[in-house]
């Protein structure tokens, strides 16, 4: 252990090449992200949005479970044991979207996916953490993030492509069977496990442990707290976004591939702005930048119930994603700043498992509403929870790390 070193400069290869593995992670997410609410259209008759949105509910249920099991596991099985699991239960997911003849694979599908996703994208945040030490923390989430969402707004973008020109089953799946033997075998033979970063970091460190990681990570602490709380709201809004806006905008007759391209922008302009905001989050207070980050999420919800043209819905969902862009590596880098080295595995698991329930929480309430009363009201009760989430950060959040 005496030759490991903490840092972005002495980890870049390794760095790097999680990098590459996180961008397989969230292509796999992306190969649903434009079609598959018109699968369940066109393919499986369903009309009642709450069905249609069902396969986020059970995504999101799934990956959040599998979340906080990451990293309750993570020091004692390991992150790369973890992360290859993880790529094993994605190599069947491509081949049941493509054969499904019943909207219960799609489902059970979307189950795997959520496995997969938990234990990849968890265990790549962690070790990314782990590599970097305290010094570039948000940049190192930047990156992460940015990769895994620039994947999925590419691969969101390519699938409604190929589906507008060789329909929406099966072209567009086998993207997938490249990413999960790519993602496994990378895993496998190169990626080395981070547990000696952390028993490193944990001779220096000064942050007092955490007395209940569960209980203090969701709510009682102030800062871990108000951190979770943004995470699961940010994921109910983008968990509506997912569902809602494919159909919002096929019924405003815009084409497969404008639909793509739209849906592709929000994630797109996400990952690409957390190349910025995420050294953003090293160098300005975290409170700040989560608040404006979910002010500018709601705001631009609600204007989405003006928008008309295909500019309009550009405009808003580059404004989406930069909001999302502002808070996303923020949320890991302050989890990470409040919590000791031996503790972070369990509480970055924890703030997952209420972000990714919001994927759960969003797809329930905006089908429950879009059913009821139209989908126009959905986005605007989810618009205005984001602008309460970020007055919850504004009033409960403090300045100063613990």
């Amino acid at each position: 252990m005496s030759n490991v070193k903490l840092g972005l400069k002495e980890n870049w290869k390794q760095f790097i090449l999680l990098v590459i593995v996180n961008a397989f992670v969230g292509g796999m997410v992306g190969l649903e992200r434009s079609i598959l609410p018109q699968i369940a259209e066109t393919d499986f008759n369903m009309v009642a949005k709450t069905a249609i949105l069902s396969f986020i509910i059970v995504f999101g249920i799934t990956k959040a479970i599998t979340n906080y099991f990451t990293g309750a596991l993570a020091n004692r099985v390991g992150r790369k044991k973890l992360l290859v699991i993880g790529w094993i239960f994605a190599i069947p997911i491509p081949f049941i979207l493509i054969y499904a003849s019943d909207w219960n694979w799609i489902i059970f599908a979307n189950i795997l996916l959520g496995i997969n996703q938990g234990l990849t994208w968890s265990s790549t945040v962690v070790m990314k953490v782990d590599l970097v030490g305290e010094k570039d923390r948000g940049f190192a989430m930047g990156l992460n993030e940015s990769a895994g969402y620039l994947a999925i707004g590419g691969v969101a973008f390519l699938t409604s492509w190929i589906a507008s020109e060789y329909g929406l089953r099966p072209y567009p799946f086998y993207l997938g069977i490249g990413f999960a033997v790519i993602g496994l075998l990378t895993s496998i033979f190169f990626v080395k496990d981070t547990i000696h970063h952390v028993t490193k970091e944990v001779v220096n460190s000064s942050i007092r442990k955490l007395k209940n990681i569960f209980v203090e990570t969701s709510w009682t602490d102030r800062n871990l707290g108000s951190i979770s709380q943004a995470g699961l709201v940010n994921n109910l809004n983008d968990g509506m976004i997912w569902g809602i806006f494919p159909i919002l905008l096929a019924s405003r007759n815009f084409s497969i591939e404008d639909i793509g391209i739209i849906v592709a922008i929000y994630p797109g302009v996400w990952g690409i702005g957390q190349l910025v905001t995420g050294k953003l989050a090293d160098l300005v207070n975290k409170k700040y930048l989560l608040f404006i980050g979910m002010l500018a999420q709601g705001l631009s919800l609600l204007c989405f119930i003006y928008a008309q043209t295909f500019v309009d819905f550009i405009v808003l969902s580059s404004i989406l994603g930069l909001g999302t862009a502002l808070v996303y590596p923020t949320f890991m880098a302050g989890i990470a700043d409040f919590t000791h080295p031996a503790q972070r595995a369990q509480s970055i698991g924890v703030f997952r498992l209420w972000r990714d329930l919001g994927y759960a929480f969003g797809a329930i309430l905006t089908g429950i509403i879009a059913d009821s009363w139209g989908i126009m009201s959905a986005i605007v009760a989810i618009g205005v929870l984001t602008l309460i989430s970020s007055l919850i950060i504004l009033a409960r959040m403090r300045i100063a790390p613990r």
